[in-house]
């Protein structure tokens, strides 16, 4: 299943997707998976695509056609938040029979992965404790970083023991289950590898800023690293840092980038608090990181920003995109992951004042960045939803970036 490193090397030279778009890439990194546990595994992910495009849409049609006529005729107006949408929708046995059939196809996902890197985990440990391949990246893990409690308390996206539980000596468990499992549940809809957020930005950032030439790159909350690569292959002259609080995570990450032949940097840090001396970076970045963090600490995470950029540097936020101006049914429907997959910060930051935000942090008006960057996957369009909603992470097909250039 796997390549070897210098036929891996050749094959990714140029990353045009010289491999079948319609899979992950097996790289050496990802666990494998028997006959019955890969066909399970597409069936969690087929399951999920029908949820998104023949279920889902339906509880529009239960919105518009019964809950909103009702609420005006009781209320005398439209629903103006997704907060009077919500008791009135979670009454209503269609929007109940989706909502209940996602979270069952989200916890088959994990289990079905989970059960694979269980079988092998040894082997795995194994790989990754041997991942030195050549590529020069490097990883450095900090045995007494306390990780941030608004991760222990909560297995985040319903992952068993979440991103940092360990169980057993250099354990990648988490992140192997994780690289696998983000692929079905985009549903094959961030590309074969699953970088479809970081390329997305990536390419943004070369096509609106030309002039940025960036040295050095910080990927803030890099999981796996599915987005830090293709930075490093879209600026090859930086060198590319990624930081996450989670062991496991990052062991799989190094080892996915150096079989990958890609050179980067991984730390276990806390992106609130990072350890780098004070404008270092030309371009720090993040992938779907600030919703699972807490107000706090997303404050302080863009004070760090500030403090590590280089002047003319920039920062800018991947996430789906704020609640500010949307119709109250589509915030409500986006909003599901706040109650039903544990993200319980989810609505929060979707919430705030992003501007007002970066301007606390010292960013000025002018030079902040508000933007929508085209999804890199073209091949995924036909089976796009064209929406953001609950359980379609990749459904949109444009991603949303919040950040800000700073000055000199």
């Amino acid at each position: 299943m796997s390549q070897s490193i210098d036929s891996l090397q050749q094959n990714l030279s140029d990353q045009s997707l010289r491999v079948d778009s319609s899979k992950q890439f097996t790289h050496e990194a990802l666990p494998d998976a028997s006959h019955d546990e890969f066909s399970r595994q597409e069936f969690v992910k087929s399951l999920k695509l029908h949820i998104a495009t023949q279920i889902a849409p339906r509880n529009r049609d239960v919105y518009e056609r019964k809950v909103k006529p009702n609420f005006v005729n009781e209320e005398g107006r439209d629903p103006r938040s997704r907060h009077e949408v919500r008791p009135k929708m979670a009454e209503e046995s269609y929007y109940q029979f989706w909502s209940g059939l996602l979270r069952t196809s989200q916890e088959m996902m994990w289990e079905s992965v989970a059960s694979s890197v269980e079988r092998q985990l040894p082997e795995l440990v194994g790989a990754a404790r041997e991942s030195s391949r050549g590529a020069g990246g490097s990883l450095r893990l900090d045995g007494d970083l306390a990780v941030p409690k608004y991760h222990t308390a909560v297995d985040i996206h319903c992952q068993p023991g979440g991103y940092h539980t360990e169980l057993t000596s250099d354990d990648v468990a988490a992140g192997a289950i994780y690289d696998r499992a983000v692929y079905l549940y985009a549903m094959g809809r961030m590309g074969p590898f699953n970088d479809d957020i970081g390329a997305s930005l990536a390419a943004h950032i070369k096509k609106d800023w030309p002039e940025l030439s960036p040295r050095r790159i910080l990927d803030l909350g890099c999981s796996v690293g599915h987005s830090t690569v293709p930075y490093k292959d879209l600026f090859p002259e930086a060198e590319v840092f990624g930081v996450d609080v989670a062991a496991p995570m990052l062991r799989q990450a190094h080892f996915r980038a150096e079989s990958l032949g890609r050179p980067i940097h991984f730390s276990q840090q806390n992106a609130e608090d990072l350890d780098f001396e004070d404008e270092t970076f030309d371009l720090i970045v993040s992938h779907i990181l600030l919703h699972e963090t807490s107000t706090k600490a997303i404050r302080n995470i863009v004070n760090e920003c500030r403090r590590l950029l280089a002047p003319g540097g920039i920062m800018l936020h991947g996430e789906v995109p704020q609640y500010a101006g949307m119709d109250p049914y589509d915030a409500f429907i986006l909003d599901w992951d706040t109650y039903n997959n544990n993200e319980p910060f989810w609505g929060t930051v979707h919430d705030m004042d992003l501007k007002a935000l970066a301007i606390g942090a010292g960013f000025d008006e002018e030079n902040l960045i508000e933007t929508f960057a085209p999804s890199s996957f073209a091949e995924a369009e036909a089976q796009r939803t064209h929406q953001f909603q609950g359980g379609d992470f990749g459904g949109g097909g444009q991603w949303f970036a919040f950040g800000a250039l700073k000055g000199s």
